[in-house]
């Protein structure tokens, strides 16, 4: 969200970011809507001062011992007419939010202009994809042959978009997980958390998720909402409070499961396990100081980079440009792991710097030990990595002709010593 005050100093600078999301300007409504709401405030405040006023006088005039029942009445009118001024303001105040609320971000001055993810900008690769001297499957192929992935009964179950992993699959989607776990908290220095699943709107307010992206979430009927992704309720830790800058940066980790509609994915993917309602994600969130986002942008992508050489599988790194980059972010790197079975990169972690964003939603802060003012802290965020899309990742880089599938040597620690998955009899 943005300060108002901000948008009235600058509002060239504010529609021209906006332009650059291909976002009509808005700083002339959202100025016109603020002086409403500053109109209907200092409407109320005068109104109060003339009733102390009176107050006083009426005090004066009875000490006197004179009649104060003309006064009293217009007392009695005045409070009337503040609380219809009190009214309008909160009304025009709770409008100039909602609007501000369901404005994107700017992007970063060095994020490319572009339409869509055609126009991302490649920053590096690493690896080089196999040579397969056999017709390469894809993964849903692979699992189904190996029966331990099953599409059919999770959508009799559920329905579509679920699937059921049995056997060493099964095993490799927790193993992956405790490997991200250990790697990020062991090496990497990030706090693990087990958060809540089922978060409060307000939550998701703070991070960006609503109003905008409503349809794309799931809600219980009781009003408690289930998490896209660990971001929420791990940003939300901070939501409300002042920290000291010594205390910062702040790096958390943790494993969900995740919960999304696809609301506007009919049509993609509908095969396999690249989208899925409900999927597995370790999710890494920094809170840090104002002018230590940009070298932890690039910090957590190399943790989020390291699991992909940990286990030896071919990636690229992306700039998000203009028209891909998401909501809240300011920039945003994609780290996209080679698919052979698709035969083309694809998003396996999204690491995004999203600035005072989030900060300013949840209202929070960091101040200098000693120091009164405080500033927003800046928040980041990305996946470390998308465990499903990792466990896809390693069935088509690590298939055999036969249909077995070699496991990682980085992960066969955790399937037990388990070196090959062998195919289905």
């Amino acid at each position: 969200m943005f300060d108002i005050k901000w948008i009235r100093e600058n509002p060239d600078a504010f529609d021209a970011g906006l332009a650059r999301r291909k976002h009509e300007p808005l700083s002339a409504q959202l100025i016109a809507q603020d002086k409403t709401r500053r109109a209907a405030e200092t409407r109320a405040q005068e109104i109060q001062a003339e009733r102390n006023r009176l107050a006083k006088e009426i005090g004066q005039a009875k000490a006197r011992g004179e009649d104060a029942s003309a006064v009293i009445e217009q007392v009695s009118r005045s409070k009337k007419e503040q609380a219809v001024a009190e009214d309008q303001a909160r009304q025009a105040s709770e409008e100039l939010t909602t609007a501000l609320m369901s404005i994107p971000n700017i992007p970063a001055s060095d994020v490319p202009d572009g339409g869509n993810e055609d126009d991302n900008e490649e920053m590096r690769t690493w690896g080089t994809p196999r040579v397969f001297d056999f017709p390469v499957k894809e993964h849903f192929e692979l699992g189904e042959a190996l029966g331990q992935m099953d599409f059919e009964t999770a959508a009799k179950i559920s329905g579509a978009r679920f699937v059921i992993l049995s056997g060493a699959l099964a095993r490799m989607e927790r193993a992956l997980a405790n490997f991200m776990l250990d790697l990020h908290t062991t090496e990497h220095g990030l706090v693990e958390v087990n958060p809540p699943a089922l978060v409060r709107e307000e939550a998701l307010y703070g991070t960006g998720n609503l109003p905008k992206f409503g349809e794309d979430l799931f809600k219980t009927d009781d009003g408690y909402w289930m998490i896209p992704t660990a971001e929420v309720p791990l940003t939300n830790i901070v939501a409300g409070h002042i920290v000291e800058t010594d205390y910062l940066p702040r790096r958390y980790t943790a494993m969900t499961w995740c919960f999304r509609s696809e609301a506007g994915s009919a049509g993609k993917d509908t095969r396999g396990m690249i989208r899925l309602h409900q999927f597995t994600k370790v999710e890494m969130v920094s809170v840090t100081a104002p002018e230590e986002s940009d070298a932890e942008l690039e910090r957590m992508t190399g943790c989020a980079e390291e699991v992909l050489k940990r286990l030896e599988l071919p990636f690229r790194v992306v700039k998000l440009c203009t028209g891909d980059i998401g909501f809240s972010a300011q920039r945003t790197y994609d780290i996209e792991v080679w698919l052979p079975g698709q035969d083309r990169y694809r998003e396996i972690s999204s690491c995004s710097s999203c600035g005072d964003f989030q900060a300013r939603r949840m209202k929070a802060r960091c101040r200098a030990k000693d120091e009164k003012s405080t500033r927003f802290v800046h928040t980041l965020n990305g996946s470390g990595l998308a465990v499903g899309r990792t466990l896809v990742a390693i069935l088509e880089n690590y298939q055999q002709a036969d249909g077995s599938i070699v496991i990682p040597e980085a992960l066969r620690p955790y399937m037990g010593g388990l070196e090959v998955i062998p195919a289905h009899a």
